[in-house]
């Protein structure tokens, strides 16, 4: 039934126009009439209802309700997250070396999913694992299949004349996406129209970025991540760019923002994104998220790749928490705002390029003891790798000299431990 009321609709939006054109002002009643019909006919099919901040806040500050079901739309109150790890199940992606982002996208989507998972605000769905969909999108798929398209194509409709009519102006692409098959496409729509039936308040897609022209073996140049919100004329954009913007600021504290042109603003305004609503579908304040790029050597190095990660997730959630102004959100019962930290460092720290763990919770702590990056430098030039390179020696001899300590020139000898262990090696 729907297949059809989206064919006369298209009729009525694009029919009556060539009409009118043809035969002047006799039919100029009759269009008027379709217009209405139209718009109301539209409305039937495609409304919904974009979340506002004050939609979402006020579940964050409601007492907790146990609930029956996930449809039970009438007394929940939890606020409502859908994490999406990019791409399918075994397929798609960026892949370099033995990488791919299918899987990292994952493990990230896992941490996030586990750090709200703690907080009782909060009730949380992820559409994957690394083997397959959720039940719950699986059994979807299945089911709405056609209803998908035909919703799909009466949003593309939509917009469409809405484009033609002025309402809406044409926006400006300022970044290049692969174009997903049609399969894929439709699974993402299907997910949207999934979150704006079961009152989804905040979708986040989960991806790693690539750069097109290097070789399988070589690194691109470009380092950073940013997020990706709809383009501002959509009705959840607003809400989206005020979420993306606390989780932006908390991100940018420890990670470089992308360099690739058209991202370095950090937040990208983008039209034609599936994942967050091009067409202006989507109801949930919706972000896809570029966490870096697959070649970079924090996530290359299987020593720093699992604490890399999820400290990305752990950046992510701190931002949500910003978001809703929880009173912890700058501890969240932890003594640092970086899952790096505390760390206990055991062994001397000298060879040059030596990668793991102790490097990159050596960064974050220089970090936060206000010595990394070192002076005139920004994340951009030196980002945590866990390697211990120029911008870390550096910033180590930055913090020798601020704490008086002498003859560990570019290495972490014992004195320089002490300090690091006294000061951010504290339990918790």
């Amino acid at each position: 039934m729907k297949y059809y009321l989206v064919t006369i609709l298209a009729l009525m939006l694009f029919g009556v126009p060539a009409v009118s054109s043809r035969f002047g002002g006799e039919v100029d009643y009759v269009a008027q009439i379709f217009s209405q019909a139209t718009e109301q006919l539209a409305a039937v099919i495609l409304s919904h209802n974009p979340k506002t901040v004050a939609d979402i806040k006020s579940r964050y500050t409601s007492p907790i309700v146990q609930v029956a079901s996930i449809n039970d739309k009438s007394i929940h109150n939890k606020v409502r997250i859908l994490i999406v790890p990019g791409h399918e199940p075994n397929y798609g992606g960026a892949e370099y070396s033995s990488l791919k982002e299918r899987d990292m996208t994952v493990e990230l989507a896992q941490d996030l999913a586990g750090f709200l998972e703690k907080d009782t605000h909060y009730e949380v769905f992820v559409t994957r694992d690394g083997n397959d969909w959720s039940p719950i999108f699986a059994e979807y798929f299945k089911n709405n299949w056609q209803n998908i398209i035909d919703w799909q194509a009466g949003s593309a409709q939509d917009i469409a004349h809405r484009i033609s009519s002025g309402t809406v102006v044409p926006p400006t692409k300022t970044v290049y996406h692969n174009k997903a098959p049609s399969n894929v496409a439709y699974r993402l729509y299907g997910i949207t129209k999934w979150a704006n039936e079961n009152d989804v308040d905040i979708t986040i897609h989960i991806h790693f970025n690539d750069a097109p022209g290097h070789g399988s073996r070589t690194p691109g140049d470009h380092t950073g991540f940013a997020i990706y919100i709809p383009e501002r004329q959509y009705a959840n954009s607003a809400t989206s760019k005020v979420v993306a913007e606390t989780i932006f600021k908390r991100l940018s504290k420890y990670n470089p923002v992308s360099s690739l042109t058209g991202e370095s603003a950090g937040i990208v305004e983008d039209p034609d994104l599936i994942a967050i609503g091009a067409h202006d579908t989507a109801d949930a304040a919706s972000m896809l998220i570029e966490y870096g790029y697959i070649y970079e050597p924090q996530f290359l190095n299987a020593g720093t790749r699992d604490l890399a990660i999820k400290d990305l997730a752990f950046q992510t959630y701190l931002g949500l928490e910003d978001f809703f102004s929880a009173p912890d959100a700058a501890a969240v019962s932890r003594a640092y705002d970086t899952v790096a930290l505390p760390h206990t460092w055991k062994s001397v720290i000298s060879e040059k390029n030596t990668q793991n763990t102790d490097v990159f919770a050596l960064q974050s702590a220089l970090l936060v003891d206000g010595e990394y990056p070192p002076y005139a430098r920004d994340l951009s030039d030196c980002p945590r790798t866990g390697k211990l390179g120029p911008c870390t020696q550096t910033a180590l001899q930055q913090f020798q000299k601020k704490y008086s300590i002498s003859g560990e020139t570019n290495i972490v000898g014992q004195r320089t431990m002490q300090i690091l262990n006294t000061n951010y090696g504290i339990s918790f």
